[in-house]
């Protein structure tokens, strides 16, 4: 094993912790801290594999704005930020085993799928001309389709915390 392969191993494992303490967590602000933690990983992950760019997208746009989105929902909608003992269904197992099993089907999946494909990983393969061109030609559309989604979501948290609307004094 090489550094680079400890390095990516290392930020692997990060993510993938930081990601399992975001859903387990009881407080919804350490919640998308965690989540950003997960994404740093994520893209440190990028850096390792010489794709720069693509690190640089994952930090402007799920750090920078998913996430800040996420807790501008949260303080508009007036969300419990403390833990609450409501919000835990007890359920906690059925759901992991979702979970695994999810997980267990997305692996044999993309195994499946994936498993003989095999590109050597050139320096700068992720140039921004490439991912340029596949973004702006093949994924215009279901990038568009989510900003709206996204754009919905805040719209509807802020129509769920306003109290005063739909209210008619007489």
């Amino acid at each position: 094993m090489t550094g680079h392969d400890v390095v990516f191993l290392l930020l692997g494992a990060i993510a993938v912790g930081a990601g399992v303490l975001c859903v387990t967590t009881k407080q919804i602000v350490h919640a998308a801290l965690w989540l950003v933690v997960s994404f740093g990983g994520l893209a440190g992950g990028y850096l390792v594999l010489t794709a720069e760019f693509v690190a640089w997208v994952q930090v402007l746009i799920y750090v920078g704005a998913v996430v800040v989105l996420l807790l501008f929902g949260i303080m508009l909608t007036r969300a419990p930020i403390g833990r609450d003992p409501a919000l835990d269904s007890g359920n906690r197992w059925v759901a992991l085993g979702v979970a695994l099993a999810t997980a267990a089907l997305l692996v044999t999946v993309v195994i499946m799928g994936f498993g003989h494909a095999y590109k050597e990983i050139e320096p700068g393969g992720g140039s921004a001309d490439t991912l340029g061109a596949a973004v702006f030609r093949t994924w215009v559309l279901p990038f568009e389709v989510l900003s709206v989604l996204l754009l919905a979501a805040l719209v509807g948290a802020i129509v769920l915390s306003r109290s005063d609307i739909g209210e008619k004094d007489d």
